[in-house]
């Protein structure tokens, strides 16, 4: 069964993407606008805790 919380980090990115592929004050890696702000502090908060969980596994 896949982890849920990679699939959600997974999809937070996805939505930034989009949002920065159609927004014209967003890069790929640089949000420009408030909602784009919002897309990407959701995906780096999601990965931020992934990333320490698989770090907590490793230990």
């Amino acid at each position: 069964m896949p982890d849920p919380l990679y699939q959600r980090y997974q999809s937070a990115d996805r939505a930034y993407q989009a949002h920065a592929d159609s927004c014209g004050c967003c890069t790929r890696d640089i949000p420009g606008c408030p909602q784009g702000r919002r897309l990407r502090e959701t995906f780096e908060r999601l990965q931020d805790a992934y990333l320490a969980r698989l770090k907590q596994r490793t230990r």
